[in-house]
């Protein structure tokens, strides 16, 4: 009997360590979508806009940015979790994001260098950089959503503040990212006077990106293909 508990828990925590992987290796796409739009030079997407801006004007990297502003998501998702809103699972899935943010911000940070010399010649190339990161972070959304083992940051400030305002995680997701372009044009303003980080390609990557997400979690990366990397429950 004894043997058979010890074996089902190594297969749990073999397949934890699975479904982790994958997570991670979701990180990674997701980050390097990320830089690829900021390569397109048509702006970078909502949820990195600010990060993106406060790059262009102040030395510290768009990785470190990241970071820094996940921390603070962090900090108002343990607000929101006072008072009744949360329990200890919670707690415990908050302060996860803190080592998953810095996994993330140095993936951004190491994209960026392997790819420093990606210019786009025109307007074209611009475009076809531009849609090329839309489905490698479509790519990375996917992968860091099936193996349901932890969320970033942003997702998870949207999951709190539903709860705690119970309103639907669509909406509150629209008024969040519409948050943070906002900050971005403010900030951009204040630093230059004129608008940087926020063009046309911020638009079209929020438009687009839930549709390619949609199309590969339904038609290409299905739980059956996953299913024979990971033992994810059916």
């Amino acid at each position: 009997m004894s043997f058979r508990k010890k074996d089902s828990r190594s297969m749990e925590k073999d397949s934890l360590l699975k479904r982790y992987f994958v997570f991670i290796v979701g990180l990674y796409f997701l980050a390097l979508g990320i830089v690829l739009i900021v390569h397109s030079a048509m702006g970078t997407t909502p949820i990195s806009s600010i990060n993106y801006v406060l790059s262009l004007n102040t030395p510290l990297s768009l990785g470190t940015w990241t970071f820094l502003t996940n921390l603070i998501m962090i900090g108002i998702q343990l607000l929101l979790i006072r008072n009744g809103y949360g329990n200890r699972k919670d707690m415990v899935e908050i302060l996860l994001q803190i080592p998953l943010s810095f996994v993330f911000s140095a993936f951004i940070d190491i994209n960026m260098w392997l790819t420093r010399g990606l210019e786009p010649l025109n307007y074209g190339m611009s475009v076809g950089i531009l849609l090329m990161g839309c489905i490698v972070q479509a790519m990375g959304v996917v992968l860091e959503l099936k193996p349901k083992v932890a969320m970033m940051s942003a997702e998870g400030l949207v999951k709190y503040i539903c709860r705690h305002c119970n309103k639907s995680f669509g909406a509150v997701k629209v008024y969040v990212d519409v948050t943070l372009v906002s900050l971005a044009i403010l900030t951009s303003l204040a630093f230059t006077l004129r608008i940087e980080g926020v063009r046309e390609g911020s638009v079209i990557a929020a438009l687009i990106t839930g549709y390619i997400v949609n199309f590969l979690n339904r038609k290409v990366m299905t739980r059956r293909m996953l299913y024979k990397l990971i033992p994810i429950r059916r």
